[in-house]
């Protein structure tokens, strides 16, 4: 057995990638989840041909002119308390056995939705690669700053088509030129959300509380009634959060944001910080092999 330092050294780990249809918005949340992880100061947006800024992650010629990521990169960087590993894959089919690869080596994966589509077929069959391996899935519904589905309708979509159960973590606060930021269910606070902070993190304003009056000043009365109807709808109707069926790849909890105005994004990177596992043993020909074995290399 490995001493205790290298022990605590693992238990840090958390090494997850990235999931979705072309479009959803991948690369460009793999960008601000590294700009929260301070491993880069400013996000460059994914342009089209003729623009100087890509994504860091996409290294190639081939991957700055198709504005895709064509093969797999590793990033680490610290984020509360852990060593994050994020394995940003191709999102493209034409590179798909790349992907499969590398679905492989991960311990949990974060699974991006376009709000506006809901489920597309990408999605459906990098999903059906990590049910192979029962890996974790946390779900981050993307693009709310645009006109979206109905958020409970795309939540009852992927329970549907996915086969895994939903847990809303936080719920939008309206959409397109109204979407005003997330509820954050299990913290009980609005997140407010302020246009124009894409590039940086934000200085979010939280109101504490679903009953409190400011809330109904910071949003409207009628987006506030709205939300608290809503609510009353989603914590009734969906399931609780459930460690256990999370890390046995039969649960998701469910993130609401937009990848592009840089909103959201740490809420994820707390859920997987604090729940996704640890690097898991691998079967071998031989024999299981567990990370904490003195002579593992990796």
């Amino acid at each position: 057995m490995a001493d205790q330092t290298i022990i605590n050294e693992i238990s840090k780990r958390r090494t997850f990638a990235i999931i979705s249809h072309p479009d959803a918005g991948k690369t460009t949340i793999t960008e601000k989840v590294l700009l929260f992880g301070q491993a880069i100061q400013r996000a460059g947006t994914v342009k089209g041909r003729g623009s100087n800024q890509h994504a860091k992650s996409d290294w190639m010629e081939m991957e700055k002119e198709r504005g895709i990521s064509v093969t797999t990169s590793v990033m680490q960087f610290p984020y509360n308390n852990a060593l994050v590993n994020l394995l940003d894959t191709p999102g493209h089919e034409d590179f798909s056995e790349d992907t499969y690869r590398t679905l492989t080596a991960v311990d949990s994966c974060l699974m991006v939705i376009d709000a506006a589509k809901g489920v597309e077929d990408r999605t459906r069959k990098l999903m059906e690669v990590t049910r192979l391996r029962t890996t974790p899935i946390v779900t981050f519904m993307n693009k709310c700053d645009r006109d979206i589905r109905d958020p409970m309708e795309v939540l009852d979509e992927v329970e549907t088509e996915l086969n895994i159960a939903c847990a809303p973590i936080t719920w939008p606060i309206g959409c397109g030129k109204e979407f005003k930021g997330v509820y954050h269910i299990h913290n009980d606070e609005a997140v407010l959300y302020k246009t124009g902070q894409g590039h940086k993190i934000q200085e979010v304003r939280t109101i504490k509380g679903l009953d409190n009056p400011e809330l109904d000043i910071a949003i409207g009365e009628d987006l506030a009634a709205q939300l608290r109807d809503e609510l009353e709808l989603v914590i009734g109707a969906s399931n609780e959060f459930d460690l256990d069926l999370f890390l046995a790849g039969e649960l998701s909890p469910v993130y609401y944001g937009t990848a592009l105005g840089n909103f959201g994004v740490d809420h994820v990177l707390d859920g997987l910080t604090k729940w996704a596992p640890t690097p898991l043993p691998r079967e071998t020909e031989d024999r299981l092999i567990v990370a904490t074995e003195e002579n593992f290399t990796g």
